[in-house]
């Protein structure tokens, strides 16, 4: 196309296209491009920015105490003792400081070095969008003696700032605000989500003292670390066989930057990814710098002790040798970071690498000189899993596809599908060959292939990789995907951008699933960031009335049609397994993308998924008999 027929097209893009979004508009238009997302999680980022305002002031050193209170009639109030947001009127605005603040983005404290060495919201427009986004919100601020208030309604104020009255005692701000029903998909907070965050918080922060209530249910929970990042390693190692009874810490400073390290090894975990790094009290789920500095440090120092003290003679140590069994907090606190996104879940800046290497490598190996007994454990431990590693390195050479396709005449039982582009395809993991015949006889074989399991597959979390490299169902798996696994695990590899776990609805069921999602999680976790893992949902009644036929897929769809048909001459089939629906059935309920319902496998919280797959599936069953006690009332309609 010429630059004159180009110019002649009427939708020209000129200055009279560009719409202007004054003040806080364009976050109530755009609402996911600041918080993420207008569902649960969307929601629940509301509290945490308010709540981080109040962590600045914690990390400066003048706040010791938050409360969040979530109230009866939806809005949610977060008050701390820190200083109180500033309130008188700003020179450049002519408004008070805490208006500008909660009127207009990037205006803030932390813009400026002198008045925040340390923060975690550096985007600076935390509280402004949680103003943007809610129906209301009110601001109390206590200092130089008095109490202040100011109303906005939808990002915009409906008061002046007013001052109602003395206080007596210590500064500080409440903010309490009623998110907008209009911006967000459902306005219920989950006590447990907020519980988790509160509680890592007070571990990243030690001596603060976090309470969280819930009026309408009456649940309350309070928080306070004394011992910091130690408390939070032993609280994630609670109940584990430790190889060494006390936890590794270390801190110090450089360049302005905080470091300190908390590590503990486990002597039967094989899991190399219980690191977890946090950045002025983010958790970067998906690391950076901070986390590439420990890693480095660590294996040089480890690596180093293990060669001057005559160790690793016959066997090169690597890496994830060292780090099997280790659960470790990396925090770092630091004046400017350079975060990837609003989201914040992965650290940039450059410097901190070389500063954590250093840190770990200074105050490490001062650690392993003073303590050579828990220094020879962790040394014995890492040259166990390098044998088991080199032991599985030919098993690995098996699961590339080519060789195992070869090896194994999987196509005789993965029946894949004719579309070769990632995007559009979709493998099936069934429970069985009965259901795999099924699917594979029902299924589109344009863009769905089958892959039916015998049995159930290896407890990936019981095992080390030779072992599990054994089991025949973990190979066909691995090779059926296409992308390797673990560290080789290349998700721009996968042959199918949908993974659907299908079995019974029953507990065996459950189980499969269970083990299939340890595997993922342990071995391919890119597959569930990514979006690509889902649960196919059967479902577990067929109703019959007359010519009329209807499936249904839970216990609460089945009254409602019961009492909707009448209860006379209904037929009702309950389907204990896949097995017993023929393929049309099965397409037309479970395999359908018109018709059917898949559940997508997501991770809210990579530390407490850690947790729950120990317990559900370690070696312990202490912890996993209290989990099953503590849960039991939630478990109804059981198959047994």
């Amino acid at each position: 196309m010429s630059d004159k027929t180009i110019m002649e097209k009427k939708d020209l893009y000129d200055s009279d296209k560009i719409k202007v979004l004054e003040g806080l508009d364009a976050v109530r238009k755009r609402p996911s491009m600041y918080i993420g997302s207008t569902d649960e999680r969307g929601l629940h980022h509301l509290v945490y920015e308010v709540v981080d305002n109040a962590i600045d002031e914690a990390m400066g050193g003048y706040c010791d105490e938050i409360n969040i209170i979530l109230h009866e009639d939806g809005s949610v109030s977060v008050k701390d003792n820190g200083r109180g947001i500033p309130v008188s009127v700003h020179p450049q605005y002519g408004r008070p400081g805490v208006e500008i603040v909660m009127t207009k983005l990037h205006a803030g404290g932390k813009f400026d070095s002198k008045s925040y060495k340390v923060s975690g919201g550096l985007h600076g427009v935390g509280v402004s969008v949680v103003n943007a986004l809610s129906k209301w919100l009110t601001v109390e601020v206590r200092r130089e003696g008095n109490r202040y208030k100011q109303k906005y309604e939808r990002g915009k104020p409906v008061t002046e700032l007013v001052t109602e009255g003395s206080i007596e005692g210590r500064n500080g701000s409440t903010v309490r605000f009623k998110p907008d029903h209009d911006i967000f998909e459902t306005l219920d907070f989950n006590f447990n989500t907020l519980k988790r965050r509160m509680r890592e918080l007070a571990f990243l922060n030690k001596g603060l003292k976090i309470h969280l209530k819930d009026e309408e249910t009456g649940e309350g929970a309070e928080f306070l670390a004394e011992g910091g990042i130690v408390e939070f390693v032993e609280y994630l190692n609670k109940g584990k066989d430790v190889l060494h009874p006390e936890v590794i810490y270390f801190k110090d400073r450089m360049d302005g930057v905080h470091v300190e390290i908390a590590m503990q090894y486990l002597s039967d975990s094989y899991s190399t990814r219980n690191i977890y790094p946090f950045a002025n009290n983010i958790h970067t789920v998906e690391g950076g710098t901070h986390l590439t500095g420990f890693r480095a440090g660590l294996t040089n120092t480890l690596k180093k002790y293990a060669e001057k003290n005559g160790y690793a003679k016959d066997i090169d140590l690597a890496g994830d040798d060292f780090r099997e069994g280790l659960t470790s907090i990396v925090n770092v606190k630091l004046p400017e970071p350079q975060f990837e996104g609003q989201t914040k879940m992965k650290l940039g800046n450059s410097e901190i690498r070389g500063i954590v290497q250093s840190v770990v490598g200074e105050q490490l190996t001062t650690y392993l000189e003073e303590h050579p007994r828990v220094a020879d454990v962790i040394i014995e431990k890492a040259l166990m899993a390098a044998k088991a590693r080199q032991a599985a390195r030919k098993a690995k050479e098996l699961t590339r596809r080519k060789g195992i396709l070869e090896s194994m005449d999987l196509p005789g039982k993965l029946a894949d599908c004719s579309n070769p582009d990632p995007e559009v395809s979709e493998l099936y993991i069934v429970e069985g060959d009965s259901a795999g015949g099924s699917a594979k006889q029902g299924r589109d074989r344009n863009f769905q292939a089958i892959l039916p399991l015998r049995g159930k597959i290896i407890n990936v979390e019981k095992a080390r990789i030779d072992k599990m490299l054994e089991n025949k169902e973990i190979r066909s798996i691995i090779s059926a995907l296409g992308a390797g696994f673990h560290d080789e695990f290349d998700p721009d590899s996968i042959r199918y951008h949908k993974i659907i776990i299908m079995t019974d609805a029953d507990v065996d069921g459950a189980h499969i699933r269970t083990l299939l999602f340890t595997f993922f999680y342990r071995y391919m976790k890119e597959i569930i960031d990514k979006g690509y893992l889902y649960m196919a949902q059967p479902p577990l009644y067929k109703l019959k009335k007359g010519r009329a036929e209807r499936f249904v897929y839970n216990e609460k769809e089945k009254r409602e049609l019961l009492e909707e048909w009448g209860n006379r001459g209904v037929g009702i089939q309950r389907y204990k397994g896949l097995g017993e629906m023929n393929p049309t059935e099965l397409w037309d309920t479970t395999m359908s993308p018109e018709n059917r319902i898949l559940a997508q496998v997501t991770i809210e919280d990579a530390i407490e998924a850690d947790q729950l797959f120990d317990v559900l599936m370690g070696k312990d069953v202490a912890p996993r008999k209290e989990f099953i006690q503590d849960n039991a009332k939630m478990a109804t309609n059981i198959d047994v």
